[in-house]
Parts: C-alpha cells; structure tokens; sequence
C-alpha cells in the first residue's frame, strides 16, 4: 500500500501529540508517548513537552522528577534523556547490552589496561547508598586509578552502569555539575532483563511510524535489527512512500488524514520529532533544511513547524526572540501568536520583542 509523505507528516504529528491543537494528556503521559524525551540541555525537554500538552507547567515535570516517577539518564543513542522509571527498567539495559562499548572511544587511551568490569564495581562501591557529582566520582575514582585521567574513568563508569541524574540535575534552568546515582537504588527496583526488539519496536512504532528499518536504527542508536524485524513482519503493516521505501507499521493504529491543519509548533533543540528519523522528509521538505537545523558538531537546532513541517529555527537573544524561517511563511501572524505563547512560557521579559 502506498503512503505519500504528506500522510506520513500528519500521522507522525499526531503519534507525537503535534497535531490535535495540543493534548491535555500529563507530562508522564507525553514522556511514555514518545518513549523518551531527549535532554541534552536542561531547558529543552520542558519546551518540548510543553509544546505536546496544553496543559503542562515547569512544576509538573519537575515534581516528576523529585518523585522519581520519571528519570534522566543515558538511554537512546547513548545521550541523555528522560523516561519513566518503568520504561528505565528495561530500556537501559537493552540500549546497554546492545550498543556494548560504543561511546568509550574517545577515551580509548586513557582507559588502555583497564578491566571495565573491575571499574564499574569500584565506581558502584563508591556511590552505593549515596549521590554524589560526576566530578565528585571521578575524583573517588583517580584515587583507586592513581595516574589515570579521574574525568575518562567517570564517562566510562557512567557507561558501564545503569545510571541516574537526580535533581537538581536537569531541572528548569538548572546548570553546574552533573549529579548522579545508581538506578536501582534510585529507583527501588533492580533493572529487567534485556527484552526483545519487539518491546522496543512497537514502542517506536506508536510513537514515529510508519518506519523503515533504518530509521528505527537511527532513532535508537542499535544497528544490525533487519534480521529480527523481518521476523516480526508477519505481526506488522507494511507501506511504501513517494521514495519506493518499505516502511513498517502496527497494524492496529491508523493513518491520519493528509489534509487535516496542522498548528504552528515551536520546538526545542534535539527535539524527538527531528531526530526519529534517518529519511526525515517526512518532517523537513529539504536537504538545504536540514543543514541549516543540523549544521554539525552533533548540533540540533531549535525549529518551529508550520503546517506541518519545519519552516525555520528560532533563537533567544538578549531582549529578542529571533526567528529565521527557510522562506516566506504562510501564515506569519499564527507564528507570531504562538512566538508569544513561547515567550511567556520561556519566562522572558514582557519587552522581549519577537524579529520575525
């Protein structure tokens, strides 16, 4: 069955909670939709769940934090994101024995003859029953490895354990040293036994499908799943796009209408809806696009989307919250109102102007 790439954007719109004029659905509820929110910056997934749920305050997602019903920690891709404790439980061990030593490569030489093994228990030793700051572990750590480079042995202890970030770590304009703990402490619960890629599958699927096998491996950060997504074909819808890419689907979710308004959205930096991908035609209409809102260095933009798809970048400069569309807008004056929605929940000066 073919599917366009228009019908492609409103689905996966509406699978994000982008498209039905903002869900009341609560931050715990937008979290497990997506799966996991990303938070490489502090700021961003508080403006990425705000943009899904009218709903939502600073509050909510901090208290979720405090009360531990949602964690931040390495999980997708290896980078930092935010998930409920539940999903935590078996999504890092599966991202974990999956992705092995991918990540440590820059600190290859530092950690030469070093047992892993026999690091990740020394760094457990030291957090056991406690929390304490990265610098704080590597410093614990290069007093039990004199001579090593203390920073190299917490990344890798970080690596090799399932770990979390508590508060203050990763709240509202939160900056300093990063905090962390032992999830299983943290959580009161030892982490699940790797599932299968069908877990994670059907996950990704409600969340960003129609899929190829590429983009869930993109979106995941795992590589060789063609065997075992084949294997699931029999349980799965298949479609073809404007490109002749088979994508794969639940068969018991449906399809959005291709002509139905989508808002104008402003979204973080790293946000989900960009990065879920490997093709993301779906959701940015060019190559020249996506250069502008990925321009290197593990960069990602904050964008905003009009009609559905990414129309430009925004940035916050003193006094100015200065939007940079790709090219004439449609509708400038719906950009404008829902740029000021952002200013009010960006906390900004009420003489902020918006450059548009």
């Amino acid at each position: 069955m073919r599917i366009t790439t228009r019908t492609q954007n409103r689905t996966y719109l509406r699978r994000q909670l982008l498209l039905d004029g903002g869900a009341a659905a609560g931050v715990a509820d937008v979290v497990r939709r997506v799966v996991a929110v990303q938070a490489q910056d502090a700021d961003a997934p508080y403006i990425g769940i705000w943009a899904r749920s009218r709903e939502f305050a600073h509050d909510d997602l901090t208290a979720a934090l405090e009360d531990r019903s949602l964690v931040r920690g390495a999980l997708l891709r290896g980078t930092q994101h935010i998930a409920s404790g539940a999903d935590y439980r078996w999504l890092r061990p599966l991202i974990s024995a999956r992705m092995g030593a991918t990540g440590l490569s820059p600190f290859r030489r530092q950690l030469d003859g070093i047992d892993l093994t026999e690091l990740a228990a020394a760094a457990r030793d030291a957090l056991h029953g406690t929390t304490m700051t990265r610098p704080r572990l590597a410093k614990a750590l290069g007093e039990r490895y004199p001579g090593r480079e203390s920073i190299a042995l917490a990344w890798a202890a970080q690596h090799q354990l399932a770990l979390i970030h508590p508060p203050p770590t990763g709240t509202w304009r939160r900056r300093g040293h990063v905090h962390v703990a032992l999830a299983d402490e943290w959580l009161g619960a030892a982490l699940e036994e790797p599932p299968t890629i069908e877990r994670l599958l059907r996950r990704y699927l409600e969340s960003c499908g129609p899929a190829s096998i590429a983009d869930f491996q993109n979106w995941s950060g795992l590589r060789r799943l063609r065997q075992e997504v084949e294997a699931l074909r029999p349980q799965l819808r298949t479609y073809i796009d404007d490109s002749g890419q088979e994508l794969f689907d639940l068969p018991e979710l449906e399809l959005a209408d291709a002509e139905l308004d989508a808002p104008v959205r402003f979204l973080p930096a790293f946000d989900n809806l960009v990065l879920s991908h490997a093709d993301r035609s779906r959701i940015i209409a060019s190559p020249a696009d996506q250069a502008i809102i990925c321009p290197g260095l593990s960069a990602v933009l904050p964008t905003f989307l009009e009609d559905g798809f990414v129309a430009g970048t925004w940035e916050v400069r003193p006094g100015t919250l200065e939007l940079s569309p790709f090219r004439k807008l449609r509708n400038p004056a719906a950009v404008h109102t829902e740029a000021e929605r952002l200013l009010t929940f960006l906390q900004l000066p009420s003489a902020t102007t918006i450059n548009l």
